[in-house]
């Protein structure tokens, strides 16, 4: 399985917020930090807010902290929210694509049962098992 960028640093994104959970981050901050746009980072953002992973705050001494402990915060969950409308392959999308063998093919269930164990295992692992640790952001 292969996620989109958007939810690659989104994933990293919340790792960084998680290495010092009492401090807000500004896009400015981590978009320079992951050498990313901020545009781009500015969407994700809004797509860890909206999902009520991250909490965000304008104007002087604003920026975005997490949500809640970084304990709590489950992966599956995570790349759940930020993979919501990319199919795993095209069948998988909305009005099922153009592929010919549809109604024969046996892939599907396969595939379907692929993603599933990707996602529990995703299930077990939280925030703080991946978040980075001060001597690690030093040393990076």
């Amino acid at each position: 399985m292969r996620l989109t960028s958007f939810t690659d640093y989104g994933l990293r994104m919340l790792m960084r917020m998680a290495s010092a959970p009492e401090r807000a981050f500004t896009t400015a901050e981590l978009a320079e930090e992951f050498d990313l746009s901020r545009n781009h980072l500015s969407k994700i953002m809004q797509r860890l807010a909206q999902g009520g992973l991250v909490a965000t705050r304008r104007g002087g001494g604003g920026g975005a902290m997490l949500a809640c402990a970084p304990r709590d915060i489950r992966l599956g969950a995570v790349v759940r929210l930020l993979e919501e409308g990319q199919a795993l392959v095209e069948c998988f999308g909305p009005g099922g694509g153009d592929c010919t063998i549809t109604g024969c093919c046996r892939m599907k269930a396969r595939l379907r049962s692929a993603e599933a164990a990707f996602l529990a295992d995703l299930d077990r692992t939280t925030l703080a098992d991946i978040a980075l640790s001060p001597v690690e952001l030093n040393a990076a």
